[in-house]
């Protein structure tokens, strides 16, 4: 009896512990597909985000300016926006991702106040859902790029 307690104490303390997850990676091909439109969709009553975020606006500049008469950006624009995205979000946490609740109504978990009015009323809202795949590290598919 006193044998088994030894082996089963000694068993308990040789696991090792879980491996912790691996963050989620945010990927530049859906950034690129699913989430910069978003920057500059037209939400009634509010700005385009690109309007206050884009390198002349008003707001934290973290867009490239688009070139005159384009509606979407280069892929090296592109990627510059990826970088400086991804500095207002924790991958795999969209609740601690700036990006995600700052222009989130305060009563769904976002902050107090945006600038730019509050985009999303609830995490149910689907840019908001897109923003939390990127976030979580949604991928396209191979048929999607």
């Amino acid at each position: 009896m006193l044998l088994a307690f030894w082996l089963l104490l000694f068993s308990a303390f040789s696991q090792q512990p879980p491996a912790p997850q691996p963050a989620a990676t945010l990927d530049f091909e859906f950034f690129k597909a699913r989430v910069q439109p978003i920057f500059l969709y037209k939400r009634e009553g509010h700005a385009r985000c690109y309007v206050c975020h884009r390198g002349s606006g008003n707001g934290t500049s973290y867009l490239q300016i688009l070139a005159p008469g384009t509606t979407s950006w280069t892929d090296e624009q592109a990627r510059k926006n990826f970088d400086s995205v991804k500095r207002f979000v924790v991958p795999g946490k969209p609740m601690l991702s700036a990006l995600l609740r700052h222009p989130l109504k305060q009563e769904a978990g976002g902050d107090e106040f945006h600038g730019g009015g509050k985009h999303w009323t609830s995490q149910s809202d689907p840019e908001w859902q897109t923003l939390a795949a990127w976030v979580n590290g949604a991928t396209l598919t191979s048929a999607e790029r």
